[in-house]
């Protein structure tokens, strides 16, 4: 891991997303890059033409040039506060010992923008909720939940709050992102001074496959250095896993974004959409 992509729009969620970008920095010795796109229809500035024919061919040429002088403030003060958002951001990682940051502002949709940054990003870091999030509290920001979608690379959403990473929790389901997320582990040692608990969700009738695989993630990880503490508990996956998060006091979530469903490339699995919008610590997705 080199290249930390992270994405902000300088609402509350934000400083932890530098904070919880720097942390993963500091693991793997990887550059930042923040990134924060102005949306595109705040900095439209209206013609004279649309203005004259919404308030009539009589209206006066001082208030048409009253308006547009308007629209042309509005898209200073956006351009002023993409500025005091990215300033933010480069002194709180500075204050978190991160010297390496690169600071991005661009003009468009999030969705849109995204794809040109993320070819070259090994992890992206992004918050729960935005800039709504007073308005829509119990629910996934609409761009976050866009963007983990349609993302090929491993997504951190990160909460509210901030505690630092001690207790690492993978749920593995044995489908193809639940091994990429072992052999995450595998590749990253800094993850061998964390306690780290392998956890597998069954119903009581596939409580033997559940054995089978809780036993191959065990095999992966102690082959690789690492001790762990495994369980198989039953239930509701997402209800499970939130009890087991407040048990053990857990601190960073690992997960595959898609199960075992034959569209599991085209739609992200329930469970996990779920635990994003419930849990209270950093999820980190594996697609």
């Amino acid at each position: 891991m080199k290249n930390i992509l992270l994405c902000t729009d300088g609402s509350d969620f934000a400083e932890n997303v530098y904070k919880y970008g720097a942390w993963f920095a500091h693991q793997f010795n990887a550059h930042i890059n923040v990134l924060l796109v102005t949306d595109i229809r705040s900095k439209q500035v209206a013609s004279t033409a649309n203005l004259s024919g919404s308030i009539g061919l009589g209206a006066s040429e001082n208030l048409l040039h009253e308006l547009v002088e308007l629209e042309y403030k509005k898209a200073k003060l956006n351009n002023q506060r993409a500025r005091l958002i990215l300033q933010n951001a480069g002194e709180i990682l500075k204050n978190q010992g991160i010297r390496d940051v690169r600071l991005t502002n661009k003009t468009g949709f999030i969705v849109d923008c995204f794809h040109e940054f993320e070819q070259n990003s090994d992890l992206i870091v992004l918050g729960k909720r935005g800039e709504a999030a007073d308005f829509a509290s119990g629910h996934l920001g609409a761009n976050v939940e866009r963007i983990v979608r349609i993302t090929k690379k491993p997504c951190l959403v990160t909460p509210l709050e901030y505690k630092p990473v001690e207790k690492v929790l993978v749920a593995y389901d044995g489908s193809l992102t639940g091994k990429k997320t072992l052999q995450f582990l595998v590749n990253s040692s800094c993850f061998q001074k964390l306690e780290i608990h392998l956890l597998k969700v069954t119903k009581k009738e596939t409580y033997p496959r559940a054995e089978n695989r809780i036993n191959e993630g065990k095999y992966i990880l102690e082959t690789a250095g690492f001790n762990l503490i495994s369980t198989i508990r039953e239930g509701e996956a997402e209800e499970v896993i939130n009890e087991y998060i407040i048990e053990q006091n857990i601190s960073l979530l690992l997960i595959g974004a898609h199960g075992h469903s034959r569209i599991r490339d085209l739609v992200i699995s329930s469970t996990t959409i779920q635990l994003l919008r419930s849990s209270n610590i950093p999820v980190l997705l594996f697609c």
